[in-house]
């Protein structure tokens, strides 16, 4: 099962490694990031290449089950940038998504990534929304081993259909792809939007649009 897992996940990195990057191409070998340097840039400066390590290119942790105990029944380990710092510049990055039976990935976009999911154990019911005017839902159930991808930008969603856990590995064409995930960010926003505002914008009592923002 370890070894089945992994060669799925190489095959995830490499099908996103010669796929159109969001990222920009690096200019040399590597770009570790220095997350502690004092430049700001448009993505991380450079370490030191004298001080690179092998470590700087490693990450353990994709085997172990994520905590699917909460509202929504799922637990997504990203592996970007921010836990891996030898990604920077090299416009990828992957994750795993745990789902307990019946557990939801939320519907949600990646402002920098198209996606690409692999269905490790379980069914997976994948979705994403085409923009406006349409508003085209496009879904399908995958079994294991299929794959999936969700166009960069657009709305998608995962749920898990059956009866037992679910895990996929997704890759990700950014070192950062960013997540926005839509009830939290129109219902938990900080400080809150308008609650008349959304009451009009989702045609309902205000009430309604109270309640829900009490959740997040």
């Amino acid at each position: 099962m370890a070894s089945h897992f992994l060669s799925l996940g190489l095959i995830m990195l490499i099908t996103c490694s010669f796929s159109s990057a969001s990222d920009s191409s690096p200019l040399q070998d590597f770009c570790v990031a220095d997350r502690n340097g004092p430049v700001l840039v448009n993505g991380l400066a450079c370490k030191d290449e004298k001080l690179v390590k092998a470590d700087d290119f490693f990450f353990s942790g994709l085997h172990l089950m994520g905590n699917t105990s909460n509202a929504v029944g799922s637990l997504v380990t990203p592996v970007t940038v921010a836990q891996l710092p030898g990604l920077n510049t090299l416009g990828i990055s992957m994750a795993r998504i745990d789902f307990a039976p019946w557990g939801i990935n939320p519907p949600h976009t990646h402002p920098r990534a198209t996606e690409i999911l692999t269905v490790i154990e379980g069914r997976i019911q994948v979705g994403f929304i085409t923009s406006n005017p349409e508003n085209r839902l496009i879904n399908k159930v995958l079994q294991k081993g299929d794959v999936f991808v969700f166009p960069e930008g657009l709305i998608h969603f995962q749920r898990n259909v059956g009866h037992g856990n679910a895990i996929a590995i997704v890759g990700l064409s950014s070192q950062n792809p960013g997540v926005i995930t839509i009830a939290n960010a129109v219902f938990g926003a900080k400080p809150d939007i308008p609650n008349d505002l959304l009451a009009k914008a989702f045609q309902v009592d205000v009430k309604v649009v109270n309640q829900i923002q009490s959740k997040f």
